[in-house]
């Protein structure tokens, strides 16, 4: 056997790091491993200029230190109904009080005082204003880290690591967790075997195949969580300044017409940039902003929620197939002006060229995201941009860009008892490729509360 530790975390993004500092504060052996690179070492060679994605393995912006995260936005949304399952989970009064710690902890790192989403009186005259166009505002508290912002952070919590003797192990991907009959034991990698007494799956939204895996391997029970797919939207951000004031990040919900499908904004990037990122073989779209680099537009993803019944229980195959369509037809990311989507035509060179909304990715190719998307979608979507243009004026013109696809894989949600622990006795499985949460704050507080679950095992950590 390889060296033996107290706990293994698999995952360095968020609740995998929140784990490690908080078990590390108690002089306890901890190992932490990830399969991409260092903060330091984490290059996307396509972001700048941007370029066609050249499919690295593992990718640059979802794996490494920090995880998807790193190259997000920087959003810590304070907030019980946004980022994660942890209400179905944890007591209501717990929850707010872990809330407010992990928050305490992202300022305390460099995480700005700024708060958006104070201003009631101004959030209750943009529901009463989305409640008339049949739009449901889910406001939010929230801090805006920034890109730049949330890698100084993550480059603070490193150095917490280092000084409290965390061991970390990069560039080195965990290939199965290891079991007896008394429960799990260790982890084996290319390099060898690791023995410990407990083990934490962190493996984030990367890793979410393989931590599915794992489980029926292990015989995990599993639930499929929904599946989002949908396209970014590009617009000039002084439409949506009146809201990104307020909220920075406006989370809107629409039930559509036809199909009543719940379709909903989501990573709302005020003056920010549309970059690329690749899930396991498929490329997706994304966005994120800087705190001190602005663009004149604004991007934001719409998104039609899908839960599938029996027999079909594979969401994310479903999800990846639409994404690689849109890889298959144009590489990697499709753009398409929405006037160009109305009038059943392709957008082209030129006509985006002479686009008054020029692409903030300028690597995407022009297209027809019908030949993607299904029909239900395309409506669905479009159904609630006519719904967003009597709150976001200007949304709804024919300049509009529209990329694709976004796809949000949820990984399968693990089923779990207290403090996280799987029905394997010793297996924690924490964070997004739990399917347990789906955002930085959610997710540190999932690593907060197994990290406690395992001190309170060891009769470590603080008492009484």
């Amino acid at each position: 056997m390889g060296r033996q530790y107290d706990v293994v975390i698999i995952g360095a993004g968020p609740a995998g790091i929140f784990a490690a500092l908080e078990l590390s504060r108690y002089s306890l052996s901890v190992a932490l491993f990830e399969q991409g690179p260092p903060l330091e070492q984490r290059r996307c060679p396509v972001l700048d200029p941007p370029r066609p994605c050249i499919r690295c393995n593992p990718c640059a912006i979802t794996s490494g230190f920090g995880g998807a995260g790193a190259f997000s936005d920087g959003k810590l949304t304070l907030s019980r109904e946004i980022g994660g399952n942890l209400k179905e989970l944890i007591p209501e009064a717990e929850f707010h009080r872990l809330l407010e710690e992990v928050d305490e902890i992202y300022r305390a790192h460099g995480a700005p005082d700024r708060l958006y989403g104070t201003d009631t009186e101004a959030i209750e005259h943009i529901r009463y204003e989305a409640q008339r166009r049949h739009l449901i505002l889910v406001p939010a508290r929230l801090r805006h880290m920034g890109t730049d912002g949330g890698y100084r952070v993550l480059q603070s919590f490193a150095r917490v690591l280092e000084t409290q003797g965390v061991e970390m192990h990069f560039r080195e991907r965990v290939e199965e967790i290891l079991v007896d009959t008394e429960g799990a034991r260790g982890i084996q990698t290319r390099k060898g075997t690791y023995e410990a007494r407990f083990v934490v799956a962190a493996p984030g939204r990367g890793g979410a195949d393989w931590m599915a895996r794992q489980a029926r391997r292990l015989r995990i029970p599993m639930q499929p969580n929904p599946v989002d797919l949908g396209v970014r939207v590009e617009i000039p951000a002084i439409h949506m300044e009146p809201l990104t004031r307020v909220l920075y990040e406006p989370k809107l919900v629409y039930y559509s017409r036809q199909f009543e499908d719940r379709v909903r904004t989501f990573c709302v990037n005020p003056y920010g940039v549309v970059v690329q990122e690749k899930v396991d073989d498929v490329i997706s779209v994304n966005g994120f902003s800087y705190t001190h680099r602005a663009t004149d537009n604004t991007n934001f993803a719409l998104l039609v929620s899908t839960r599938f019944t029996a027999p079909f229980n594979d969401p994310i195959a479903y999800g990846k197939s639409i994404a690689r369509l849109a890889n298959l037809l144009s590489g990697h990311i499709l753009v398409q002006r929405l006037g160009d989507l109305r009038k059943g035509r392709r957008s082209t060179e030129g006509r985006i060229a002479a686009n008054p909304v020029q692409p903030s990715l300028s690597s995407a190719t022009p297209g027809d995201l019908s030949f993607v998307l299904p029909y239900r979608y395309l409506s669905d979507i479009v159904e609630m941009i006519e719904a967003l243009e009597g709150l976001i004026p200007g949304i709804n013109s024919p300049y509009t860009l529209l990329y694709g696809a976004e796809v949000k894989f949820y990984s399968n949600r693990l089923q779990v008892g207290e403090g996280f622990e799987t029905p394997v006795p010793h297996l924690y499985a924490v964070g997004d490729g739990a399917g347990i949460t789906r955002g930085l704050i959610q997710s540190s507080m999932s690593g907060l509360v197994v990290a406690r679950h395992i001190l309170q095992r060891l009769g470590a950590g603080p008492q009484g």
